[in-house]
């Protein structure tokens, strides 16, 4: 067991946090998700400790709360970047739309998939395993978009963001209905939603107002310790916990929307700032380091041989293909013919491998096949680069067109 012993961990996940960074450097030049590099380094690092022990330690309970922590930073830096401005009304919604009829739609067609090629699935796990191959990956897609034009990176940003809480919401709703004492209605359901988002926003008001009265310097993350409190204790009483960390980065990030009129005589405008910024930031960073792991993790779990099974092929494919064919279908409604790369950047990710290990043990398939969840993983991910690297070489194409009109016009004025 030296190879875990202490300071080699400290020397294996530093190196690792500098291949991480490496690895974002190397995906702004390539398109390539520095997710996949992630993957990829985990797969290496398991062969790699095999040859040192026999048998690697229980990887799960790390991997589960890196997701969490992952899941609440990822939520939190996207919530901080949207602006709820009166032009922005339009985008929002048709994000949210799109990823709401997306995310239900998938999962419907792929339910069926595997209620009808796995064996002693039913209707209610076949829905439970459906949901998380359904959501959108704001983990992959939120770092990989920054270099489209700014509606569409705006659109992928609000789109992925919205189909990771209604994912979540969707499976807990339905890991409730499981057990019949404590399963609640649509109505109940809807109640219990709106009650998280009031509670949520007064909750908002309440830090913000303290937070801007303390004058320490270490108070930011004292400030994530009390959403991960927040986020924890709401998954306790059953709320739908990450529209908390979602409504307070809107609020923060719209600070003079939510303190306009009487309120504004309250909020220190300086300090809110200052906060603001401080909490981007470490947010930002603290998200880097989560997911870094978090995949690396992952990648040592991975069980390659899972993936020769026909029946996962078969299975993975199907369920791949009515991904796409639905969005090409919601997106032609929405936008038109101006559907490309949004197309294909549909990756599933951290969220996707969270909630199925959060499968309750009475709704699992023993005839599931966890290639599929990697299988679908690998392939949305690929897809999306394809895309991402066609469309860099497209506007570099586009580009030299327009520097070579320029050249052509600029012979011509000193010909005249």
């Amino acid at each position: 067991m030296e190879l875990f012993s202490s300071y080699n961990l400290i020397i294996e996940g530093a190196l690792i946090l500098i291949l991480s960074f490496w690895f974002n450097t190397l995906s702004r030049k390539t398109n390539i998700p520095s997710v996949l590099m992630l993957i990829a380094l985990g797969i290496i690092l398991q062969y790699a400790a095999r040859a040192f022990v026999s048998e690697l330690p229980d990887l799960f309970p790390a991997l589960e709360v890196l997701g969490i922590v992952g899941l609440i930073m990822i939520v939190l830096e996207a919530a901080l970047e949207l602006e709820l401005k009166r032009n922005k009304i339009w985008p929002i919604l048709k994000s949210l739309s799109v990823a709401l009829a997306g995310l239900l739609a998938s999962a419907w067609v792929a339910a069926l998939i595997l209620q009808g090629l796995i064996p002693g699935m039913d209707s209610t796990s076949a829905w439970l395993y459906a949901t998380p191959l359904s959501i959108l990956s704001s983990a992959i897609i939120i770092p990989s978009v920054g270099a489209l034009e700014e509606a569409k990176k705006e659109f992928h940003i609000y789109e992925s963001t919205f189909s990771d809480i209604a994912g979540i919401v969707l499976f807990y709703f339905l890991a409730g209905q499981l057990n019949p004492a404590e399963a609640i209605g649509p109505a109940g359901f809807a109640g219990t939603l709106a009650l998280t988002v009031v509670l949520a926003v007064a909750v908002s008001y309440v830090l913000i107002l303290i937070f801007q009265g303390i004058k320490t310097q270490a108070k930011q993350f004292l400030l994530i310790a009390v959403l991960l409190l927040l986020y924890a204790i709401g998954k306790k009483l059953h709320l739908s916990s990450l529209i908390i960390i979602l409504v307070f980065g809107l609020v923060i990030a719209n600070m003079k929307l939510f303190f306009a009129g009487p309120l504004r005589r309250y909020l220190n405008q300086e300090r809110a700032k200052q906060i603001y910024h401080e909490l981007h930031i470490i947010t930002l960073e603290s998200a880097f380091v989560v997911r870094t792991f978090f995949f690396v993790v992952f990648g040592m779990t991975i069980v390659l041989s899972s993936l020769l099974s026909l029946k996962v092929w078969l299975v993975s494919i199907l369920i791949i293909a009515s991904i796409y064919l639905i969005r090409f279908a919601l997106l032609r409604v929405v936008f038109g013919s101006d559907i490309r790369p949004q197309l294909f950047i549909a990756p599933r990710g951290l969220i996707t491998v969270l909630l199925f290990y959060a499968i309750p043990a009475e709704a699992q398939a023993p005839g599931f096949e966890p290639g599929i969840l990697l299988f679908i993983i690998i392939a949305t991910s690929l897809i999306m680069t394809w895309a991402m690297v066609r469309d860099k070489k497209k506007m570099t194409t586009l580009l030299e067109e327009i520097d070579a009109q320029y050249e052509l016009r600029d012979e011509a004025y000193e010909e005249e």
